[in-house]
């Protein structure tokens, strides 16, 4: 007799979920589908579509390691060229099917032996398994700015730039110096009639060039995909050697590079308004070819006076100055501790998240949480994001829960990190993450918890592989499933 196959619910349809997805089917998984919010997916960067975003990982880094990319156009890859990519991976590995998109979860409670999820519409969906691939960055963070909904022009966050509207002509208030408004200076500089960067903390720019991928280097991976691991291979190891100093808490080397892009600028007033007061690296590195160009043109303003309030005219500043626009954008960053929520979740024993998350966001690394059976996480709290490049670090988090998976497939059970274990793990994530660049560089950032602490698991790409490298039985409690019908691999 033929045994049937775990329901397998996975939320968000982002580069994670498209991963897990893939992995399932390779084992042979296959009742799996991916519950996503939006119309189609893509996460990031299908959701960031403003005038000059990219990525700040070099593009043939920003792959899975199987799914390799002979075909980018710059060394560092535009928004839509990267959703394409993965837009077609999801596609050549059958994921796309899978896909339910405008389904948003509100709810998960665990009933005993499996979760039942409520849709915001009101559905209710049954799962054996339950894995979260939500992401980090996909809940705007909006400021707390008095009279923001008086502004009489066109304002959003920059994650939700308008389909259509073109900066050509117009008069442009950022608000932000993230890498967001970064990107969107260097666009936007020079076109816009005016453009008013609104900065409350200046930042350390790294100005890397983004050549064009040569043509022989195109036909050269194409032909011979050896080269391209190779290649691969060898961009790893910089982002290891670059991100060594973030986690040891000396970023000298990268400070010296980052001064010789702040050297170019002319104006010395405005060259001293741009220097931070702060090591490199404490905030979220930026990269930027011609950021330094684009704000030292004629038509840009460095605005660093403090905003009293937004007028319907554009922006106050704390000086009496009304600084008039069409456009204000929001380049304000995200809710990075949010997570699966505002999704609500109820554990065994009637446990909610919001009691195991009470004081911090409790797991065992990063992708389980104390209480909540056969429930997974990729890229969850205090995953290493600040010290390589995502797509690996889901990959290799991928590869430790299909593990996680054969243990409770093969014994039938719900399976949840043990409380103390995972208490002791994070305890120690926290005190080692003091050390690093994030809390010893001497600014404030998103970074850092209410607490002032980290919120990175402070370990190197090395350092990750060995940590998940196999389940050590004795941090897990496994509770057999009271039912008559088996799922099984």
């Amino acid at each position: 007799m033929t045994q049937k196959q775990p329901r397998i619910a996975i939320i968000g349809a982002g580069i994670s979920g498209i991963l897990v997805g893939i992995k399932l089917s390779e084992r042979g998984l296959t009742d799996y589908t991916l519950y996503e919010k939006a119309e189609t997916l893509g996460g990031t960067w299908r959701d960031n579509r403003y005038p000059g975003i990219a990525c700040d990982v070099p593009s043939h880094l920003y792959v899975y390691s199987f799914a390799h990319n002979p075909n980018w156009s710059h060394r560092y890859a535009g928004g839509p060229e990267i959703q394409a990519h993965y837009s077609k991976v999801a596609g050549d590995y059958g994921v796309t099917p899978r896909i339910r998109c405008n389904t948003e979860i509100a709810n998960a409670e665990w009933t005993g032996r499996d979760w039942t999820l409520t849709t915001t519409a009101g559905e209710t969906i049954s799962a054996d398994i339950l894995i979260s691939a939500v992401g980090r960055l996909h809940h705007p963070s909006m400021p707390d700015i008095k009279g923001l909904d008086s502004f009489a022009g066109t304002s959003f966050h920059s994650a939700r730039w308008p389909k259509g509207l073109v900066p050509d002509g117009k008069r442009i208030g950022i608000i932000g110096t993230g890498s967001s408004a970064t990107q969107m200076v260097a666009a936007i500089g020079g076109k816009a009639t005016k453009l008013s960067l609104f900065q409350r903390t200046a930042q350390w720019v790294i100005p890397v060039p983004n050549p064009k991928i040569e043509t022989w280097r195109k036909w050269l991976f194409r032909l011979w995909p050896a080269a391209m691991k190779t290649y691969y291979a060898k961009l790893e190891q910089e982002i290891i050697a670059l991100t060594s100093g973030f986690l040891e808490g000396d970023t000298s080397a990268v400070q010296a590079f980052a001064q010789t892009g702040l050297d170019t600028v002319r104006d010395p007033e405005l060259r001293a308004k741009l220097t931070p007061g702060y090591k490199a690296g404490c905030k979220r590195l930026i990269m930027s070819p011609d950021f330094y160009q684009a704000i030292q043109h004629p038509q840009v303003e460095l605005v660093t006076s403090g905003i009293d309030r937004i007028v319907p005219e554009g922006v106050m500043t704390q000086d009496g100055k009304v600084h008039e626009l069409d456009v204000l954008v929001l380049a304000t960053g995200f809710k990075v501790d949010a997570f699966m929520r505002p999704m609500t979740m109820t554990g065994e024993n009637g446990i909610p998240l919001d009691q195991v998350w009470s004081n911090t966001p409790m797991n065992y690394r990063s992708m389980m949480i104390p209480h909540m059976p056969n429930f997974f996480m990729i890229n969850g709290p205090y995953s290493p994001g600040g010290s390589s490049a995502v797509p690996a670090i889901i990959e290799i988090q991928t590869a430790y829960l299909m593990k996680l998976l054969d243990r409770v497939l093969t014994g039938h059970v719900a399976l949840t990190p043990s409380p103390e274990r995972s208490t002791e793990l994070v305890a120690a994530m926290r005190e080692r993450a003091m050390k690093t660049i994030w809390a010893t560089g001497g600014c404030k950032s998103w970074y850092l918890d209410k607490e002032g602490v980290p919120i990175y698991n402070p370990v190197s790409l090395p350092e990750l592989r060995e940590q998940l490298a196999e389940p050590a039985d004795e941090d897990f409690i496994e509770v057999p499933i009271p039912t008559n019908e088996p799922v099984s691999a």
